[in-house]
């Protein structure tokens, strides 16, 4: 009997073992724990064409920006493919070659020369936060190499890659280096700027442009030779650039409304906000300490938001709190509701631009308003009287629209009032309710778009025809419908206006609410909105023409319900009945019967029939009324009544 060969027992056994060592290899790669790939990117916030307007930070403060598939210039990773890792494609985690020639350079040299690391060995390392300066640390970053290679493609390590490797400082990932050194996506570079951005994670401080820049640049042209282009001619940038910060308040807003969204979408123009930003920033400087601003600017053919600017900066430093939103701060929107009352007015048919008003020493009961001048000007159409912001017409208009039709307006385009007082009164024309400027410029937004169903495109058009008459301040382009306000003490000053396109909302005042001694809607506010259309756009968007139903006529041209407005012709107001109140119970027979306003002289009656006449006096003594229920009515000489009902014990 042959015995076999030793020699190729030998062989056998040889490869025996290599086969067993290769299984041992096989399952201890594959019983590697990874860490986590699945990182933590900053919450973006982006425009209304996906530009980055804010990031927020992650742990420790850190900024890594999500780095979209296909989002990097091909340019950049081809050059770090090159340079890092040339045979990233046919390796399979661990470049053999690379890291013989590493020991060898080290063995002769008596010094690392190269650390033969593949990009999978990179990210093992990024991704366990572990160093290199062990061979412990070494193989733990090629047992995890060999595993991710196992586990994800080529382009996800890639990926993984680009979304982990450090420049410097807080940033961390390429998306984040290409903002900061070069305020722009990664998805287009020159060769300089993605050479920069290959070399830089190999030593983030050591070769950071603000700081080491001739370091940086050296290494950085390296690259370039390295991969067959001319070295730049340009210097690489010497300054880190911050992040876009644009419309922090809303930034917040959203987040804090929308706590699981990694990517917060605005209908913003990131343009468009930092003109705006700039704009108010630049109003800011002359202030007194703790005067703050703000501006919104609205299309009110989409209803999009474009730029919001809640502060001129979002800080609190000189004294001004900043991190307060005004756009979205409840507060009295003075005079900038007159446009509202009079659209409604005109809407329900109760006057017309050349209705003849009163405007004179007026009681409402027991409100008695005055001009904001403590002038009266007789009368004036409702032109003259929005024109003039005078206060007497808007609030007879209100009356007799009810104060809870005027609030149920408010609502219905896009306002959420807050009432101090729970109840909705006269004073509310004038001011008497909470507002924002967000409110207002919605509100503003309906009335400038002449299509709205929520009242007749006539009215709205009468409104805007009046408010396009007022004359702008010194200097400025004429033709934009606007309206300023100014609340009680000084306390706020607004301008809010509109063209055929757009709505600018412009705000002064202390967050506070403390007053702003000398501040004027007219004076302060209304020159920012219209510097505001001046940066929006060269010219104004030019009115529509009026509906076919709208009356463009004189006053003595009107028909005769609308020449004057009927409360107010003759007197000041209608007789209002202050003792005895209806429904009151008297204990006595002896009656006297007290009226404030109406026209002298008086009739009263009892039950129908006269009991006084011609009466000159406003307290008048009527007798003995009879025991049980009376109707006492009172009638002054323009034939307007006031009547109780009582009941004598």
């Amino acid at each position: 009997m042959k015995r076999p060969h030793r020699p190729l027992f030998a062989v056998a056994a040889a490869m025996l073992a290599v086969a067993s060592l290769h299984d041992a290899w096989d399952t201890w790669v594959d019983r590697t724990v990874l860490p986590t790939t699945l990182t933590e990117t900053s919450v973006e916030m982006v425009d209304r064409n996906g530009t980055l307007m804010r990031a927020f930070a992650v742990e420790d403060g850190r900024i890594r920006l999500a780095v979209p598939r296909g989002g990097v210039d091909k340019r950049l990773t081809d050059m770090l493919i090159a340079y890092e890792d040339k045979r990233f494609h046919r390796h399979n985690g661990v470049d053999g070659r690379a890291m013989l020639r590493a020991v060898g350079q080290a063995v002769t040299s008596g010094q690392v020369v190269s650390g033969g690391s593949t990009l999978t060995m990179q990210v093992a390392r990024l991704l366990e936060n572990s160093g290199t300066g062990s061979i412990k640390g070494k193989l733990r970053q090629m047992r995890v190499a060999w595993a991710l290679e196992r586990r994800l493609s080529k382009d996800d390590i890639l990926h993984l890659y680009l979304q982990h490797a450090p420049y410097g400082g807080r940033i961390e990932g390429v998306r984040s280096a290409a903002f900061t050194w070069f305020g722009k996506e990664p998805a287009r570079l020159t060769a300089a700027e993605a050479a920069l951005l290959v070399v830089l994670p190999q030593a983030p401080e050591a070769r950071r442009p603000d700081r080491h820049p001739q370091a940086a640049q050296a290494a950085r042209d390296r690259v370039l030779a390295r991969v067959g282009a001319d070295p730049s001619q340009t210097r690489v940038p010497t300054r880190m650039r911050s992040l876009p910060r644009l419309a922090p308040h809303e930034a917040d807003a959203l987040r804090r409304t929308n706590p699981t969204e990694q990517r917060l979408r605005t209908t913003l123009s990131a343009s468009l906000q930092k003109q705006m930003q700039a704009l108010i920033q630049l109003h800011g400087i002359p202030q007194a300490q703790g005067v703050s601003l703000a501006l919104m600017v609205m299309d009110h053919r989409t209803g999009d938001i474009l730029a919001r600017v809640g502060a001129p900066h979002y800080s609190d430093a000189g004294g001004t709190p900043g991190f307060i939103d005004m756009t979205r701060a409840k507060r009295s929107p003075g005079s900038t509701l007159k446009p509202l009352i009079y659209a409604l007015a005109f809407d329900r048919g109760l006057a017309h631009p050349e209705t003849i008003f009163a405007d004179r020493p007026t009681r409402f009961g027991r409100y008695a308003p005055q001009n904001f001048d403590g002038t009266f000007r007789g009368d004036v159409t409702a032109r003259q009287a929005l024109t003039l912001s005078l206060n007497i017409p808007p609030v007879a208009l209100t009356e007799a629209l009810g104060p809870e039709r005027l609030m149920a307006a408010l609502r219905a385009f896009g306002a959420n009032p807050a009432l101090p007082g729970g109840r909705a009164g006269l004073a509310v024309a004038l001011g008497g309710v909470g507002l924002s400027l967000e409110d207002l410029v919605s509100i503003y937004g309906h009335l400038a778009a002449t299509n709205t169903t929520l009242i007749a495109p006539r009215a709205a058009w009468q409104v805007g025809d009046i408010l396009r008459g007022i004359a702008p301040p010194p200097g400025a382009q004429a033709g934009l419908a606007y309206k300023t306000g100014t609340s009680y003490g000084h306390r706020d000053a607004w301008a809010i206006g509109y063209d055929g396109q757009h709505v600018i909302g412009v705000w002064m005042g202390r967050p506070d609410g403390t007053p702003v001694p000398g501040a004027f809607g007219g004076a302060h506010a209304a020159p920012i909105l219209f510097e505001a259309f001046g940066r929006l756009k060269p010219q104004l968007t030019p009115a529509p023409a009026p509906p076919p139903d709208t009356l463009l006529l004189a006053t003595a041209d009107l028909p005769l319900p609308l020449r004057r407005f009927g409360r107010g012709l003759d007197t000041d107001t209608g007789p209002e009945m202050v003792f005895p109140p209806d429904g009151a119970r008297l204990a006595h027979n002896a009656a006297v019967v007290k009226v404030a306003g109406g026209a002298l002289p008086l009739t009263v009656l009892v039950n129908g029939a006269v009991v006084a006449a011609q009466v000159r006096d406003r307290q008048i003594d009527i007798g003995a009324l009879d025991q049980g229920f009376s109707d006492i009515a009172v009638i002054d000489a323009t034939g307007r009544s006031t009547r109780a009902s009582i009941e004598v014990r």
